[in-house]
Protein backbone atom coordinates (compact mmCIF):
# COMPACT_ATOMS: atom_id res chain seq x y z
CA UNK A 1 0.00 0.00 0.00
CA UNK A 2 1.28 3.43 -0.88
CA UNK A 3 0.18 6.92 0.13
CA UNK A 4 -2.15 7.25 -2.86
CA UNK A 5 -3.96 4.08 -1.75
CA UNK A 6 -4.58 5.73 1.63
CA UNK A 7 -5.86 8.87 -0.12
CA UNK A 8 -8.23 6.68 -2.18
CA UNK A 9 -9.57 5.06 1.02
CA UNK A 10 -10.19 8.52 2.54
CA UNK A 11 -12.02 9.61 -0.61
CA UNK A 12 -14.12 6.43 -0.67
CA UNK A 13 -15.10 6.57 3.00
CA UNK A 14 -15.66 10.31 3.38
CA UNK A 15 -16.62 11.54 -0.07
CA UNK A 16 -14.06 14.36 0.20
CA UNK A 17 -12.59 15.78 -3.00
CA UNK A 18 -9.11 14.47 -3.88
CA UNK A 19 -7.33 17.72 -2.95
CA UNK A 20 -8.87 17.79 0.53
CA UNK A 21 -8.22 14.07 1.08
CA UNK A 22 -4.56 14.49 0.05
CA UNK A 23 -4.26 17.49 2.37
CA UNK A 24 -5.73 15.46 5.25
CA UNK A 25 -3.35 12.53 4.70
CA UNK A 26 -0.36 14.88 4.31
CA UNK A 27 -1.33 16.64 7.55
CA UNK A 28 -1.48 13.37 9.46
CA UNK A 29 1.88 12.20 8.10
CA UNK A 30 3.49 15.57 8.82
CA UNK A 31 2.20 15.44 12.40
CA UNK A 32 3.64 11.94 12.82
CA UNK A 33 7.01 13.07 11.44
CA UNK A 34 7.14 16.10 13.73
CA UNK A 35 6.29 14.00 16.80
CA UNK A 36 8.95 11.40 15.99
CA UNK A 37 11.53 14.12 15.28
CA UNK A 38 10.78 15.56 18.73
CA UNK A 39 11.35 12.08 20.22
CA UNK A 40 7.71 11.60 21.17
CA UNK A 41 5.96 8.23 21.36
CA UNK A 42 2.98 7.73 19.02
CA UNK A 43 0.34 5.28 20.16
CA UNK A 44 -2.43 4.34 17.74
CA UNK A 45 -4.83 2.14 19.69
CA UNK A 46 -5.60 -1.09 17.91
CA UNK A 47 -2.71 -0.57 15.48
CA UNK A 48 0.56 -0.14 17.33
CA UNK A 49 3.18 2.14 18.85
CA UNK A 50 5.92 4.11 17.11
CA UNK A 51 8.86 5.22 19.22
CA UNK A 52 12.35 6.60 18.69
CA UNK A 53 15.21 4.65 20.24
CA UNK A 54 18.90 5.31 20.37
CA UNK A 55 21.18 3.07 18.31
CA UNK A 56 24.50 2.01 19.75
CA UNK A 57 27.87 2.62 18.17
CA UNK A 58 28.94 -0.45 16.29
CA UNK A 59 31.49 -1.97 14.00
CA UNK A 60 30.46 -2.98 10.50
CA UNK A 61 32.33 -4.30 7.50
CA UNK A 62 32.67 -2.95 4.01
CA UNK A 63 31.33 -5.85 1.89
CA UNK A 64 33.73 -5.13 -0.98
CA UNK A 65 36.98 -4.74 0.92
CA UNK A 66 36.20 -6.47 4.20
CA UNK A 67 37.67 -3.57 6.18
CA UNK A 68 36.03 -2.63 9.46
CA UNK A 69 33.96 0.53 9.51
CA UNK A 70 32.79 2.40 12.60
CA UNK A 71 29.02 2.93 12.68
CA UNK A 72 28.08 6.15 14.46
CA UNK A 73 25.37 6.15 17.12
CA UNK A 74 22.05 7.46 15.98
CA UNK A 75 18.34 7.13 16.40
CA UNK A 76 15.90 4.71 14.78
CA UNK A 77 12.13 4.55 14.64
CA UNK A 78 10.73 1.33 16.09
CA UNK A 79 7.24 -0.07 15.62
CA UNK A 80 5.54 -2.43 18.02
CA UNK A 81 2.29 -3.85 16.62
CA UNK A 82 -0.85 -3.70 18.74
CA UNK A 83 -2.93 -6.67 19.85
CA UNK A 84 -5.21 -6.52 16.82
CA UNK A 85 -2.25 -6.78 14.42
CA UNK A 86 -0.74 -9.61 16.46
CA UNK A 87 -3.95 -11.58 16.18
CA UNK A 88 -4.10 -11.45 12.39
CA UNK A 89 -4.66 -14.92 11.01
CA UNK A 90 -1.80 -16.54 9.12
CA UNK A 91 -4.43 -17.59 6.59
CA UNK A 92 -4.95 -13.96 5.56
CA UNK A 93 -2.63 -13.43 2.64
CA UNK A 94 -1.49 -9.98 1.52
CA UNK A 95 -2.40 -8.66 -1.93
CA UNK A 96 0.16 -9.45 -4.62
Amino acid sequence: MIKQDIVQQVIKRTGLPRTKAEAAVDTVFEGLKQALTAGERIELRGFGVFSVRARKTGIGRNPRTGTEVSIAPGKAVRFKPGKELHSLDASVSPKP
